[in-house]
């Protein structure tokens, strides 16, 4: 790797150096505006009145993103790593609408234009490696997916169990017209979120709900507990921000001289 692409890898790459962390704040901050972009164009009236600062801002953040996309590209040693990894497939996604909407002209594409742009609200996943902790909630979620699984398996048994119940000493006339419709109830209920749409009315079934509504927050702590106690059981690790420029593995233990998933080495100016 050639001595500009060693530095301009490390300013895009890695947030560790004062360059990158300028680099990661201004595509931040990028990112942000242009999610606003998109979310005031859906308002008719802000649209109707600012369509052009609107449309011309939308085409500079996309220059900006393809700049960006480009220098990603040529910075790295195997391009195609990047290009085909999660991070390049969502660069190119949310690059790409303002550029293919060019294609689609007249009346009969509206719809399709619409929903075309509409993609570039995949830009927030942009911001998906800058948050620090991300990794390890993931890996959290991974190693309790069994447990969580069992859980969810669980609570659907309860709510079938309480839907029938349900359905059996309610009528028709307070909305529990089938066993589907009152799990549905139970679902809602047990979740805490009551849209109120079904109601039980007689006694017992008005005692049953209310067993259903107690049971219901000691129920959405489970899942916290579950995820919690595996992030405990992860030793914290010192490592940094640096990407391969081979395979484009990141969070390396700190001082690494070479890839802990490729072997090659880190920091090759050669």
């Amino acid at each position: 790797m050639k001595k500009w692409q060693h530095r301009l890898h490390s300013i895009i790459y890695e947030a560790d150096t004062k360059e990158g962390k300028l680099f990661d704040v201004l595509l931040l901050i990028t990112i942000l505006l242009s999610v606003i972009f998109v979310a005031l164009e859906s308002v008719a009236s802000i649209d109707a009145q600012y369509h052009d600062f609107l449309y011309a801002a939308e085409w500079i953040v996309t220059i900006l993103f393809t700049i960006e996309y480009v220098l990603r590209i040529i910075c790295v040693q195997r391009p195609w790593s990047y290009i085909f990894s999660f991070y390049g497939v969502i660069d190119l996604i949310s690059t790409l609408p303002m550029y293919l909407s060019l294609l689609f002209i007249g009346t009969q594409s509206l719809v399709a234009l619409k929903a075309l742009r509409l993609l570039r609200v995949f830009r927030i996943l942009k911001l998906t490696p800058y948050i620090g902790e991300s990794n390890t909630l993931l890996k959290a979620l991974r190693s309790s997916r069994a447990k969580i699984a069992v859980f969810i398996f669980g609570v659907l048994v309860l709510c079938i169990i309480f839907g029938t119940l349900m359905y059996l000493i309610e009528t028709k006339e307070s909305g529990f017209t089938s066993i589907p419709r009152s799990i549905y109830w139970c679902i809602v209920t047990l979740t805490t979120v009551g849209y109120g749409d079904i109601a039980p009315q007689s006694p017992l079934g008005q005692l049953l709900a209310s067993l259903i509504m107690i049971l219901g927050y000691g129920i959405i702590a489970v899942p916290t507990g579950i995820v919690t106690a595996e992030m405990s059981k992860k030793s914290k690790i010192d490592t940094n921000t640096q990407a391969c420029p081979f395979c484009m593995t990141s969070q390396h233990k700190e001082n690494s001289i070479y890839c802990h998933q490729c072997g090659k080495p880190l920091n090759n100016v050669n």
